[in-house]
């Protein structure tokens, strides 16, 4: 019975392989024949890498009258072979895990992506179908079963397949696909990566150039989805930040020596010292060396994470131009043991490894025996000497080495594999899925696999945890890695500071700026700005027509200061303090008034005091000589009036000195215009009382009537009582009073009196203006009456000084602010009072005390009749 149901299952095994052997040719596609590089195990994982960087057809192919030959795949990437690698020693370090998958044996197969898009889904739907034929909508094979794929590190190539694999939930796992649409689960539900989104970078780049204030830069792209976006959110993010931008130049794809010129001439007369390189190593590599050719150096260059780490910096020649280089990275730990099996890799010992022989080549620039020396169109290789696979790779430089998505290959390689782990590990009735069951270990579906991958908290041998966000992204971390020449001729790497987006805004990024050793002829950092900064004192004045990191420094004007460099405006000084020198700081303003212990002030006190005692002497001689024919002959109660009067115009000049005062204030004015009222109304007296006497000599004239001390008392009263009215209606309506003037005088504060009613202070003036124009026109026309005792001629003089005083007085009041103000004015009324006590009484005490023959009644009556005569 046993035996008939043997027979009878082998032969419905043959019928059914017999079916799926007519069915296949029929339906399925064309396959590209690629190599993989594999590993049998009881489950495996699909791996895809763009070992070659480049790939195209024959030109025969795009006639389509022969049957078209296979792509053609050229340029290794020692980058992309490292992550192959890092996979590989991944799979065989969980193979010996005793606690991860230890029933389970992991195998793979790796694929070539060959720099293409289109490769990568021919492989994926290859490897979806199970044979070496591709079967849509067929899976050819049932063992092993395939749980996921890693890769492809390209942006491109994993959108692609990203498309197809999510249409069937198959976990896809990038270790470098940066774009940051592969976030959007809507379009990609099975994508995770295990390295961060292109998005941070940006803000990381502007950040690392804000540390070192770098405010000029030149920006290279390479022509590509990631790049194109992310340097335009770099270009945006640092105009936000005040950052300009000299060149923002897109890299050719396939180099010509037009293009090529085109860069050298940017790059030979651009003024930025930093270079930001958005963008992938093979496409900035021949400009670098066009530029090593030509000895140029003295740029610091800046990288993102298609850059740092990067083979591109292995060649010797680009070491004195590329040293002192930084760059974002990757987050890439040491993996325990990688290393040391680097180092024991050699050819003869690793026959399934297809794509050693190329690397091999392209490290010790060697070739195969029997290997064609032309790899393809227009690229000849060079080297003769053939590789005899006994070369060590442990003499090269650690650059040669150098790679950005090892550890990321690494984790995603885990991250897989902990996810079987945790299906295989599901309890009954405790699992995931519907009703809390589990799936089936031995017919699990790659969604169930999604699942576990998503929520995958992995610890690896290298105590790393690779956790995916609810987008399938890594955590935003970056590195940031410093390239440089050692002193022993090497060059390495080194991790200078980190960038933590989950950390508060501007303070994501950490550098340690003492690690830092700039290369080439710069011994602290570098600068890099249009302009040179502005120092405190000067504010920043855009020039026309350039960006807005060229500009010109301009001095605070006066009252404002700068007290930080780069300053876009002055700040005013509040109105107590003033700008100092530097105009960086505000200081206390002095206080400036005319004081008494200034020499300025000093001497105006002594010329007041000396004025006001030399007319208390004159008033003594008067006094004393009171019946002397002189002192008799003009009216001696109103020379008496006028000499007090002027006594008064000397002291209250005292009033205008020293700090102001309410008192002083209220009375320096209001005195001044009495004072000088009554001495101008005595003079008008005087003087009016001459020429009535001399219109009274007519016979019946009017004027007799008027001839007498009433009619001069009357003049002084009447104006002295105008003065005092106006005084006093001021000072009851709005008198003078100090202020503090922060306006008039940079730097200082004027103490000085505010005049209250400016209406009131001109009425005063005004009113002593027609009095002393008045008398001056009246003494005008009696000047040449023919009297001895005719004072007309000395008051006419001491009113002539009076007003050209005080009409010169106007504009130099008007010119001067300040102390200096003070002092005009108190000038003035010591000169004009000095006009009119000289003009006047100096005559006479002439005649007093030099010509006393002069001074009797007898001649002063002889001398009239003289004149009479006349």
């Amino acid at each position: 019975m046993a035996l008939i149901s043997l027979v009878l299952l082998l032969h419905w095994w043959t019928d059914k392989s017999s079916a799926i052997d007519t069915l296949v040719p029929r339906c399925a596609l064309p396959s590209l024949n690629m190599e993989a590089y594999s590993m049998d195990g009881d489950v495996i994982f699909g791996g895809i890498a763009p070992f070659h960087v480049e790939s195209f057809f024959p030109a025969s192919n795009l006639r389509f009258q022969d049957i078209p030959a296979p792509r053609f795949c050229q340029s290794p990437s020692i980058d992309s072979y490292l992550a192959i690698l890092a996979m590989v020693f991944a799979t065989n370090e969980i193979n010996r895990n005793a606690e991860l998958l230890p029933k389970t044996n992991l195998g793979f197969k790796i694929f070539n992506s060959c720099g293409s898009d289109a490769v990568p889904i021919a492989m994926t739907l290859q490897m979806l179908s199970g044979r070496n034929k591709t079967t849509p909508n067929f899976i050819c094979c049932s063992t092993p079963k395939m749980i996921g794929f890693i890769g492809d590190s390209r942006s491109s190539s994993a959108v692609a397949m990203a498309r197809v694999l999510g249409v069937n939930r198959v976990p896809q796992i990038s270790h470098g696909a940066a774009l940051p649409a592969l976030s959007d689960k809507t379009q990609f539900p099975s994508f995770l990566r295990t390295v961060t989104s292109v998005d941070i970078q940006p803000l990381a780049l502007v950040q690392l150039l804000l540390i070192f204030k770098w405010t000029w830069i030149g920006i290279l792209i390479s022509n590509n989805d990631v790049c194109l976006q992310g340097s335009q959110m770099l270009k945006e993010e640092a105009e936000k930040r005040r950052i300009c931008i000299e060149f923002f130049e897109t890299l050719p794809t396939v180099p010509s020596r037009g293009s090529l010129d085109h860069f050298l001439r940017i790059l030979l007369q651009s003024t930025a010292t930093v270079i930001v390189c958005y963008a992938y190593d093979v496409h900035i590599l021949p400009i670098l060396k066009e530029m090593s050719v030509l000895g140029f150096s003295g740029k610091v260059w800046i990288g993102i994470t298609s850059l740092m780490p990067s083979p591109l910096f292995s060649p010797r020649e680009l070491w004195k131009m590329l040293n002192g280089t930084l760059g974002m990275a990757v987050p890439n730990s040491d993996i325990p043991g990688f290393k040391e099996f680097i180092y024991g890799i050699i050819p003869s010992k690793n026959p399934g490894d297809i794509f050693l022989t190329k690397i091999w080549e392209q490290i010790f620039s060697c070739i195969w025996m029997g290997e064609l020396k032309k790899t393809g169109p227009g690229n000849t290789l060079n080297w003769t000497r053939h590789c005899s696979g006994t070369e060590s790779l442990q003499g090269l430089d650690s650059s040669v080495l150098a790679a950005k998505f090892t550890f990321a290959a690494y984790n995603a390689i885990y991250a897989l594999a902990q996810a079987l782990h945790d299906l295989i590990s599901c309890k009954p009735q405790e699992g995931p899925f519907a009703n809390n069951s589990c799936a089936d270990p031995q017919n699990f579906q790659p969604w169930q696999i999604l699942h576990y991958a998503k929520n995958a908290h992995t610890r690896s041998s290298a105590g790393i945890v690779a956790l995916f966000d609810a987008n399938g992204d890594s955590p935003p971390f970056l590195d940031l890695l410093y390239w440089h020449m050692t002193s022993s001729n090497t060059s390495s790497f080194e991790k200078v500071g980190t960038y933590d987006g989950r950390a508060p805004a501007g303070n994501q990024l950490t550098v340690n700026i003492s690690a830092i050793h700039w290369g080439g002829k710069y011994t602290e950092v570098p600068k890099s700005v249009c302009s040179e900064s502005c120092p405190p004192g000067e504010r920043i004045s855009a020039i026309a027509g350039r960006p807005t990191c060229c500009f010109q420094c301009l001095p605070c004007a006066e009252g404002t200061i700068s007290n930080h460099s780069d300053s876009l405006d002055c700040m005013k000084c509040p109105d107590d303090q003033w700008s100092n020198r530097r105009r960086d700081a505000c200081i206390p303003r002095t206080i400036e008034f005319l004081s008494f212990e200034e020499p300025l002030g000093f001497i105006l006190v002594l010329i007041s005091v000396l004025f006001f005692l030399n007319t208390t002497w004159v008033f003594w001689v008067f006094r004393w000589y009171h019946q002397t024919a002189v002192v008799r002959a003009n009216n001696l109660q109103l020379s008496y009036i006028l000499l007090v009067g002027l006594m008064l115009c000397f002291l209250c000049s005292l009033f205008f000195i020293g700090q102001p005062r309410r008192v002083t204030c209220m009375l320096r004015q209001v005195i001044f215009g009495i004072s000088f009222s009554l001495c101008v109304s005595c003079l008008l007296a005087k003087t009016s009382i001459v020429v009535i006497a001399f219109r009274a000599t007519k016979p019946n004239s009017t004027l007799k009537k008027w001839i007498g001390p009433k009619t001069s008392y009357s003049i002084v009263l009447v104006s002295s009582l105008t003065q005092s009215t106006i005084g006093a209606i001021w000072l009851w309506t709005s008198p003078s009073f100090p202020e503090l003037n922060t306006n008039d005088l940079y730097g200082k504060i004027i103490a000085e009196c505010n005049e209250g009613s400016i209406v009131l202070f001109y009425c005063m003036l005004t009113f002593m203006g027609i009095l002393a124009c008045i008398c001056f026109v009246v003494a005008f026309l009696a000047r040449n009456l023919p009297d001895t005792f005719n004072e007309a001629k000395f008051i006419t003089f001491s009113m002539l000084v009076f007003v050209s005083v005080w009409l010169s007085f106007i504009p130099a009041y008007i010119s001067t602010k300040g102390k200096y103000l003070v002092a005009v004015e108190i000038f003035a009324i010591l000169s004009s009072g000095a006009g009119l006590l000289y003009g006047i009484f100096a005559p006479k005490i002439y005649i007093i005390f030099l010509r006393p023959e002069m001074n009797t009644r007898e001649y002063l009556m002889s001398k009239s009749k003289s004149d009479k005569n006349k």
